[in-house]
């Protein structure tokens, strides 16, 4: 490895955040959330230390299918379901759970030749208006399933878009409940704001994500700081090369940063080519060596500018932390506009990753 930019795991934070889960939603089965490939971290480096999980849920088949050649024999979740009908097959090769969000879905599953039934998680639309049944379809589309030979065990599904407010979940419960309303089913609703937040919608299953992950649902990390929550993804580089401003000189593209008086700063050896966004302001936190400082100017594909005034010991060679331990993650984001999950998503294949047991 030349570059010196890296991103480490720390698979003993994934392990205790799935602990941190547990306390939080103590009545229910965790489906532990690895969509996106397990959200930038890989599922293929992750996935064992989240081994004592009830099970998986993710989106692509391709994942589902690695889980079960690695060993996995637990549950799968597909959480948007088969895209296709002739993918039934394959759900019915490695035993999946898929959810059911669409009528185009109910005669698939009607026409499928299978060896066995498959478990069924059926969606409804509480309010978020993406995927799902609208409440008062939910009795008729149960009835219908319920009927068909090729339908195992069956849980009601739903996904809240405002978990994160104290109040956020109130309308959507009622349509649930509006929904469920006779069947006496199995419930899986929460997402990780509502697992930490709500514990009136944990029921039986709860479906964490970025908790696990170590980042906020609400992308503020002062909302979980007294969780216990610990980030898992580490991104650091090093600084390869210092420059001596002098008062009105500028940095970077655009010059968007002027120095106002005689100043240092040093160049990192990080850019949005790597995954650190490009709209991060100046004044994006950043650690040098243990000191917390700021970015400068515009982040370019493959460098980014760090203010050295707090760190004057700091040269060439100097550790930097962009996101991790130290510097969350959410707080990267929010000076960006934008959440955790979408740098973690983010970080790109050049990047190299190193995990810690």
């Amino acid at each position: 490895m030349s570059r010196p930019i890296q991103a480490s795991l720390d698979l003993q934070a994934l392990r205790h955040n799935l602990q941190v889960v547990r306390q939080a939603a103590p009545g229910s089965r965790v489906w532990s959330v690895v969509k996106a490939n397990a959200y930038g971290h890989g599922i293929d480096r992750i996935w064992q230390a989240l081994g004592t999980t009830d099970g998986f849920a993710m989106l692509n088949l391709e994942e589902a299918i690695l889980l079960r050649e690695r060993g996995w024999k637990g549950p799968i979740l597909m959480l948007e379901g088969f895209f296709h009908a002739d993918e039934l097959e394959v759900f019915d090769q490695y035993r999946l759970t898929t959810s059911v969000h669409s009528n185009w879905q109910l005669k698939a599953l009607q026409n499928a030749r299978l060896h066995a039934p498959l478990d069924i998680y059926v969606k409804v639309n509480s309010g978020m208006n993406r995927l799902g049944f609208l409440p008062d379809r939910i009795s008729s589309v149960w009835q219908q399933l319920r009927a068909m030979h090729n339908v195992g065990d069956m849980t009601l599904m739903s996904h809240f878009s405002v978990a994160e407010k104290p109040d956020g979940i109130e309308e959507a419960m009622l349509r649930v409940e509006q929904a469920a309303e006779g069947l006496n089913c199995p419930r899986s609703l929460c997402n990780s704001a509502a697992t930490l937040w709500h514990p009136e919608a944990h029921f039986d299953w709860v479906r964490p994500g970025i908790i696990l992950y170590g980042a906020s649902p609400s992308g503020q990390w002062h909302d979980v700081a007294t969780s216990g929550l610990r980030p898992v993804m580490t991104l650091k580089s090093h600084i390869i090369g210092i420059q001596p401003l002098k008062a009105g000189e500028r940095v970077g593209y655009g010059g968007r940063y002027q120095a106002h008086q005689e100043q240092r700063i040093g160049i990192v050896a990080c850019g949005y080519g790597d995954g650190y966004p490009r709209v991060a302001p100046t004044g994006t936190p950043v650690m040098v060596e243990g000191v917390r400082t700021q970015t400068l100017g515009t982040v370019s594909m493959d460098m980014l500018a760090v203010d050295l005034t707090p760190c004057p010991q700091a040269g060439i060679g100097a550790e930097v932390e962009l996101w991790g331990s130290e510097i969350k993650i959410d707080d990267v984001a929010a000076a960006a506009g934008t959440v955790g999950y979408e740098l973690m998503c983010a970080l790109a294949p050049r990047v190299p990753v190193v995990t810690l047991s």
